[in-house]
């Protein structure tokens, strides 16, 4: 299998603030060395790891710094990390919309990109003038573009709108007929970043199942860029997670999915609420990866900073995309009681949760501890657990969606 994009040690500085060197003299200096001599430019300064949580220390940030991988034709490559990674950078820089700094990027094929709603699209024109814009740009004739409007105007679902300008459009109408153009007229790597977030459920589903279809049927490759997590692991095979500009994890797209998900608990100051009468002092799963109908153990460890007589603990399960699923209460066990709690003194309890019968997908625990009257510790998305569908369940079980709202006969005791 041949290599379709070469990312060699690509970096991209930018200036915070000003733009120019603040000196017309030293502006015509950088002009005539990189464009004229080909050289570096001469005032390019090392800069600060693009930390957004931070205060910069100098005027010089690095989006990317040394990112350095193949992508083989016909992958699927999903590309992950958190908001100011540099995810939609690293495709601009493969767009063309923005040159690497250093380093060098080789793309084998014509590129269709879809980065913002309205990428490519001239707004005064109407959306069949952007679709036949768009065909030239890539490299097709009037008679290629032709062959394929009829797919794309079906696709899009704009097709009472087609001759309006589309500065008219709505922003999911812009995405529709981008993603439908950048799709159907054959690019050989198709780049998408968030976008589709702004699209209906049911236009995600298309555009998703559209992706896999050019990938395997038609072995082009994809790039993908989505804080969906469900998204990534069900259209990609590679993923490339993005840590302050660099690289921390490439592979197998679910391995890099669950580094990812276990790295944001470890490194997250999680949202606590509660008087402090009890607190969580630790927390942890036995396993975080189960197939469906699969026990989950939950071990919690609580101390309490002031004598309690009566109180209960709740285990909030969620969907990653926040709803609400699951829920697992100390007082529905009639064999276990949290009652005459001593200040100072640590309790481990472990819940087993039984025959966990949740469609395939990542979730979130929640964990509350309190009364009817009053809250002594609530901390969110403080677990995290991975659905899926292997293995002894795959036949026998049918998963409740996850917006089911079970309440879960689970068994309690303390360790």
């Amino acid at each position: 299998m041949s290599t379709a994009i070469e990312f060699n040690h690509v970096s991209k500085q930018y200036r915070l603030g000003l733009v120019s060197t603040r000196t017309l003299g030293a502006d015509l200096n950088r002009w005539w060395t990189m464009n004229i001599r080909g050289k570096e430019d001469p005032y390019l300064k090392i800069g600060s790891v693009n930390d957004r949580s931070t205060k910069a220390d100098n005027d010089f940030v690095w989006a990317l710094r040394d990112i350095d991988f193949k992508v083989e034709q016909g992958d699927v490559v999903g590309i992950i990390g958190k908001n100011g990674a540099g995810k939609s950078t690293l495709l601009k820089l493969l767009s063309k919309v923005t040159g690497p700094t250093t380093g060098s990027i080789k793309a084998r094929g014509r590129i269709g990109s879809l980065l913002e709603v309205g990428t490519g699209f001239h707004p005064e024109m109407t959306g069949r003038e952007n679709i036949f814009m768009n065909g030239a740009i890539l490299g097709m004739t009037k008679q290629e573009i032709a062959a394929k409007l009829d797919e794309i105007i079906d696709f899009s679902g704009c097709e009472r709108y087609l001759d309006t300008p589309v500065k008219r459009y709505s922003s999911g109408m812009t995405v529709r007929l981008g993603f439908a153009v950048a799709a159907f007229l054959e690019p050989e790597i198709l780049v998408v970043d968030e976008v589709l977030a702004v699209g209906d459920a049911e236009f995600q589903k298309k555009a998703i199942g559209k992706m896999r279809n050019i990938s395997e049927g038609e072995g082009r490759t994809v790039l993908f860029v989505s804080h969906n997590m469900a998204s990534i692991e069900k259209l990609c095979n590679h993923g490339v997670m993005l840590e302050n500009g660099m690289i921390k994890k490439t592979g197998n797209v679910h391995d890099v999915v669950e580094y990812y998900l276990q790295d944001q608990i470890k490194n997250k100051n999680f949202l606590r609420e509660g008087n402090g009468f009890i607190r969580f002092e630790d927390y942890w799963l036995e396993r975080n990866v189960i197939e469906i109908g699969d026990n989950l153990e939950v071990h919690i460890s609580i101390r309490a900073n002031e004598y309690v007589d009566s109180c209960m603990l709740h285990i909030n399960i969620y969907s990653s995309n926040g709803q609400y699923v699951a829920q697992s209460i100390s007082d529905d066990d009639t064999t276990f009681e949290l009652k005459k709690i001593e200040s100072n003194k640590e309790y481990k309890i472990k819940c087993l949760l039984p025959y966990l019968n949740v469609i395939p997908g990542h979730y979130l625990i929640n964990l509350w501890i309190g009364t009817a009257y009053e809250w002594f510790d609530w901390i969110k998305e403080c677990m995290r657990f991975s659905v899926r569908q292997e293995g002894k369940f795959i036949n026998r079980l049918t998963p409740y969606p996850s917006d089911a709202k079970i309440v879960l006969q689970s068994h309690w005791t303390y360790e």
